[in-house]
């Protein structure tokens, strides 16, 4: 990670490929600059002034070059090695590569950008790009961007993996007065990416609030360390493309970038305490109301309106959504009641209907805001004649300051509800048209809350056989195989998962001999290399009588060269029968995802795995806590608690399941993936009944 230093408060700017020539970027640049509190520098061999200044052929042609703080540049992609070089060489820390044509345009564009990293890295430069759109710091004036618009100065900042995002956000930022203190465009992110910024804004105390768009996360286990201590005392807000198959594969074909699963994005954002936007409306919902108002202490919401129908709308909005309607007190509906109407309703959401004056809604809103039961506010308004939205947006303002409770306002209008936002917006307070917008902010700020409660813990190191689990996997690797199966569930007894009595027999009277060492009825499956699912070939048999195991053994391995002539047959694995009663079939498993390392999966298990998909994720390694939690995310978690009279299952062998296959495919990277399908839970205990894995064998052999 590393040290950003004065990249955004720099006091002198070099602008390499600066130009007064019409529509042209290197003029974009210069004129952005205008605004600048230091000193602008162009350079350009083929102009001696740009916009009235003097300009220098190169780099170390201006004087005291090494007094530069920033770089720009914005040459050909042929040029851009030698002028990065130039300001390694002149001691120059930071530089902003605007240039396209590198790792986004094909294989010599790749080559290309890994020069560029060399040269970086050799002169220990702070690198932005390339092909990036610049960056903004609204306090100084500084604007390295070729983008139209200058967005207010404010307490947001904000990174982009597109440009055209940028370019978007900054002229609607200008239209709608919201205000960023940081904006980074960061291209390639051949050298810095979203957890260098992350780290430098975290530290900003000025920066309240970390926006950015990401198309994807190249270090995903440093982008969940980091953003987990950042988000202790400054919230993240994340907008996440690709998360469809077509979006990840656009995704890929813009950025040049490889796509994770969104399911790994989705855990590994959730464990950093990251907040994740689903549109570009939330991400700035969020943002605004991260940036301007408290944290709730409870979840319940009080409504108050001038119009029983957008009361209505609020109601349903926040029945949808993690809040509650606040139950108000007797006292407080007997004040309530005392002081509006007879025909108003005093019940939550609260209509003070349409005759309310600027006096009710006063009166009204400081009542439930004084409550003890309502931990938030929504205010909403249609125009009357009875008094002007200013005036009320300045009743509300006060009072939110004076209660300190979060509240946001769905005052609907044309130009008097605009002027009224723009007065909120001095309160911090956000002003929505429409509440399926309003109450989901509220319902962010009460997510941020419980980030900032929550308490991270590391995971626990159990006493595991890892040598023998190595072996193990070193003997596929010297058989040539990258499968295995119920043959080497050794693998999890070394890492201490309860599994079934077995043997794997390679002759009907090995079977044989297997069975009645285990005594009563036993579960027989094929072994093989080439057929993954045993049973869609009938190559697994239950509760066969020892008498019949010969006979069995015969009919499954005959099923299983029907099925493959060519198939490789290990044998027929014999295991113990395990059928507790009240038991339920579960999976736990892990996949390798090329960005955050391995995902572990819990779920509804057997053959309901695919139908329903009611499975939980977290990015390794998981603690006791995230396992727990996992068991709770499913659908079918109050089965395992026992719902309509079932024994409670063993939830505790199920969390220490978990975190062992979190230990194990940590301890073997080159696991890439792996089921336990299914992991039978009784009210006792837990069983590995089928396994199989898939390993990266150039991997192992080199580790």
């Amino acid at each position: 990670m590393s040290d950003l230093g004065d990249l955004f408060t720099p006091e002198r700017v070099a602008v390499v490929g600066a130009t007064d020539r019409e529509e042209s970027v290197g003029r974009a640049l210069m004129s952005n600059l205008s605004a600048f509190d230091g000193k602008v520098l162009p350079v350009n061999p083929n102009r001696e002034t740009v916009l009235g200044e003097p300009c220098y052929p190169r780099i170390d042609a201006i004087p005291d070059a090494s007094a530069i703080d920033l770089a720009v540049v914005a040459v050909p992609a042929s040029a851009v090695i030698d002028v990065v070089r130039q300001v390694g060489e002149a001691g120059i820390r930071n530089v902003v590569v605007i240039t396209a044509g590198f790792s986004e345009t094909g294989e010599r564009g790749r080559q290309r950008e890994q020069e560029l990293i060399d040269v970086a890295e050799t002169y220990d430069l702070n690198l932005v790009g390339p092909n990036c759109v610049g960056l903004i710091s609204t306090p100084n004036g500084l604007n390295v961007t070729f983008a139209q618009g200058r967005p207010p100065e404010g307490n947001i900042s904000l990174m982009s993996q597109s440009g055209a995002f940028i370019a978007a956000v900054l002229g609607w930022a200008a239209q709608h007065g919201v205000g960023f203190r940081h904006v980074v465009s960061l291209g390639n992110e051949a050298l810095l990416d979203e957890v260098d910024f992350i780290a430098e804004w975290g530290d900003d105390p000025d920066t309240d609030v970390i926006l950015a768009y990401l198309e994807d996360i190249d270090d995903g286990r440093g982008f969940i360390e980091t953003a987990r201590d950042v988000t202790k005392h400054t919230p993240i807000v994340v907008i996440k493309s690709g998360r469809t198959e077509a979006g990840a594969e656009a995704a890929a074909s813009h950025t040049g970038s490889i796509a994770g699963s969104d399911r790994a994005y989705q855990a590994g954002i959730d464990q950093a305490g990251v907040l994740r936007a689903m549109n570009i409306h939330e991400v700035f919902d969020y943002g605004q109301v991260l940036a301007g108002q408290p944290l709730p202490t409870r979840d319940d919401v009080a409504v108050v309106t001038n119009g029983g129908g957008p009361g209505v709308l609020t109601a349903d909005a926040i029945g949808e959504s993690r809040l509650t309607l606040a139950d108000f007190e007797d006292d407080v509906s007997a004040a309530l009641a005392e002081l509006l109407p007879e025909e108003a309703d005093v019940a939550n959401p609260l209509d003070i209907i349409g005759d309310a004056d600027l006096d009710r809604f006063r009166r009204t809103l400081d009542t439930v805001l004084g409550a003890d039961t309502v931990g938030s506010a929504v205010v909403l308004s249609v125009p009357t004649a009875l008094f002007e939205f200013e005036d009320l947006a300045g009743v509300i303002g006060d009072l939110q300051e004076r209660h300190d409770k979060p509240v946001v306002t769905c005052l609907m209008g044309g130009e008097e509800a605009d002027r009224a936002a723009d007065a909120l917006g001095e309160y911090g307070i956000p002003n929505y048209f429409d509440p399926a917008r309003a109450v989901p902010s509220l319902a962010a700020l009460a997510d941020y809350r419980d980030v900032r409660e929550r308490e991270y813990e590391s995971p626990t190191e159990f006493d595991v056989d890892s040598e023998r689990a190595g072996e193990i996997l070193a003997e596929a690797v010297d058989r040539g195989v990258d499968y295995l199966g119920v043959e080497a569930m050794e693998l999890l007894d070394a890492y201490g998962i309860p599994t079934p009595a077995s043997g794997l027999a390679e002759s009907a009277d090995d079977a044989e001999a297997i069975a009645e060492e285990i005594g009563g009825p036993v579960v027989l499956k094929i072994v093989s290399p080439d057929i993954v699912h045993k049973s869609d070939i009938g190559g697994v048999e239950v509760g066969i009588p020892i008498e019949d195991v010969q006979d069995t053994y015969r009919t499954i391995h005959k099923r299983a060269t029907d099925h493959d002539p060519d198939a490789t047959i290990l044998g027929v694995h014999v295991e113990e029968l395990v059928d507790p009663d009240e038991s339920t079939e579960t999976i736990v498993g892990a996949k390798r995802d090329p960005q955050f390392g391995h995902l572990v999966m819990f779920g509804l298990g057997g053959i309901f795995v695919q139908i329903f998909e009611d499975t939980s994720f977290r990015v390794a390694p998981v603690s006791e806590h995230e396992a727990r939690e996992m068991t709770g995310d499913i659908h079918a978690a109050p089965m395992l608690r026992g719902a309509r009279g079932r024994t409670p299952a063993d939830l505790d062998a199920v969390v220490e399941t978990i975190q062992r296959i979190s230990q194990l495919v940590t301890d073997f990277p080159a696991i890439t993936e792996l089921d336990i399908n299914p992991l039978v839970v009784a009210p006792d205990g837990v069983y590995a009944i089928d396994f199989r894995l898939t390993i990266d064998r150039e991997m192992l052999s080199t580790s």
